[in-house]
């Protein structure tokens, strides 16, 4: 209990820079790999922290590390993981602190709380690299600057260049509308750009000259849904069309573009699923005599629970009891769910983490129960990849009124409310608790390993992020490569989950 008074104190001290800190973040709103305004604001107040900073890591320039703590004479002690992101998401520019949807001149938004995530993860890695000083434990906290959650996988690229490999463990949390152990199943995903490419000529006067490339992309998606009868039901494909060609009717589209996500249980199985989407396109392709290239995107494994840290970090959790809300938070919040949430956003939300759907207040004032049993999140996410690589605990913290729903305007206007810093400072405080329980625990540290040892046994981390798939930004203009010409050299290859010596 000692522990959890001690670590509170500290993120109450250093919880008004973090909390301006993600202000900054949610009006920069910057896409996955541009979020350069937020990695300068992060950076400076880290090094005016005293962490030590890595920037540049994985060859991406918004990506970055930063560590703090010691040796003690007796040993390096652990080395504890602290996983912020920052991204947002593009369309979903919103007025803060209103009820209705009203667009500003940023044309992005917040729409995960990522501002939120990165802050409050900072915060933990601040309070815990304060903790070790006051404490003279030994060990090293450091501190992930993580882009392009939102359909980048960083943390995927980054886990290709092994940046995750020598950790004893890693923390982090994700905003939303209930406070508990963010215990879940995720799917893996595979996302990748198909473009076709035909032959232009005159719609009217020499139609049978053309080759339709648009043609190809609508034939394609028509495939992919009829396909959706006949693929398991915990699988999803998403898509969205990116370049119809032009808009000249009376031109008939020599090229067009479709992006599409993959979902599945599992890497393997989402990889059977994206190839039987491939076959479709080279099908759209035959019929319409255009060429069909596919350039693979990005993709993320899916994550792997770990019981021990995640009871851990439940005691904790219990010990810091529910966000203290007050009535002004009440009130905005209820507004919300009068004004713009739908009796179905609350009961599908509701619905989601095992609460009563007779729940009736409008800010989540418990505890989420915790029985080891993961739930399924038909979403993905990046930490899959770490998970792969290190023990790895998530929470949840209720930063949003009940019902709202992931990437909307509505979670946007929320995020600067004092209702989310509250939340933020909580989850801050259980990741602080629990990383220092893993310093502090040798057998809460052995129990996670081994049990993660376990899991990952006869099944080594292969990166769904083939070797030669290059960052997306180092891919401009580049066609990808062509379906049906041969085997494709983006062939995935293990790597070692060793941690050096």
């Amino acid at each position: 209990m000692q522990n959890i008074r001690d670590i509170s104190s500290l993120c109450d001290i250093k919880a008004a820079a973090c909390m301006a800190l993600s202000d900054a973040v949610w009006d920069l709103a910057e896409l996955r790999y541009q979020e350069h305004g937020a990695v300068a604001a992060q950076v400076a107040l880290l090094e005016k922290e005293g962490f030590r900073i890595t920037r540049d890591i994985a060859g991406i320039p918004t990506a970055f590390m930063a560590e703090a703590g010691h040796d003690s004479g007796g040993g390096n002690g652990p080395l504890i993981g602290l996983l912020g992101e920052y991204d947002a998401l593009s369309g979903l520019g919103q007025a803060s602190g209103v009820t209705e949807r009203r667009s500003t001149t940023q044309a992005n938004g917040q729409g995960c709380g990522h501002n939120l995530l990165g802050a409050g993860a900072m915060l933990a890695a601040i309070a815990v690299k304060d903790y070790l000083a006051q404490h003279r434990l030994p060990g090293r906290v450091r501190y992930y600057g993580c882009p392009a959650e939102e359909g980048g996988s960083g943390k995927t690229f980054m886990a290709r260049a092994g940046l995750f490999a020598d950790l004893d463990a890693a923390v982090t949390w994700h905003p939303g509308s209930f406070f508990g152990v963010m215990s879940v199943n995720s799917l893996a995903n595979i996302q990748a750009y198909f473009r076709f490419s035909g032959r232009a000529a005159h719609a009217a006067s020499a139609p049978h000259l053309g080759r339709s490339a648009l043609d190809a992309v609508e034939l394609m998606n028509v495939g992919v849904n009829y396909m959706r009868e006949h693929m398991p039901s915990n699988t999803r494909v998403h898509y969205a069309i990116t370049d119809t060609g032009g808009i000249s009717p009376n031109v008939v589209q020599a090229r067009a573009e479709v992006l599409y996500l993959v979902r599945g249980p599992s890497v393997a199985l989402a990889n059977t699923l994206f190839e039987r989407v491939k076959k479709i396109a080279e099908g759209a392709a035959l019929m319409t005599e255009t060429q069909a290239f596919v350039d693979f995107d990005k993709a993320c494994s899916e994550v792997l629970p770990n019981m021990a840290l995640e009871w851990a970090m439940h005691r904790n959790i219990e010990q810091l009891g529910p966000v203290q809300f007050d009535d002004a938070d009440r009130a905005f919040a209820e507004r919300m769910r009068r004004d713009a949430l739908t009796p179905e956003d609350v009961f599908s939300s509701l619905r989601s983490v095992g609460e009563p759907t007779t729940y009736d207040r409008p800010l989540h004032e418990g505890i989420l129960p915790f029985d080891g049993t993961p739930r399924q999140l038909y979403g993905s996410t990046d930490v899959g990849d770490v998970s792969w690589l290190t023990p790895t605990v998530q929470c949840w913290a209720p930063c949003f009124a009940v019902g709202t729903p992931g990437h909307s305007w509505q979670l946007v206007a929320q995020g600067k409310q004092p209702a989310a810093h509250k939340a933020m400072l909580q989850a801050a405080k259980a990741m602080a608790a629990t990383a220092i329980d893993a310093f502090s625990d040798e057998a809460l540290l052995k129990s996670a390993r081994e049990e993660w040892e376990q899991r990952t046994a006869g099944a080594p981390y292969s990166c769904p992020i083939p070797p030669l798939v290059e960052l997306p930004f180092e891919r401009k203009n580049k066609p990808g490569i062509l379906l049906g010409a041969g085997t494709s050299p983006f062939t995935a290859a293990p790597l070692s989950r060793s941690r050096p010596a």
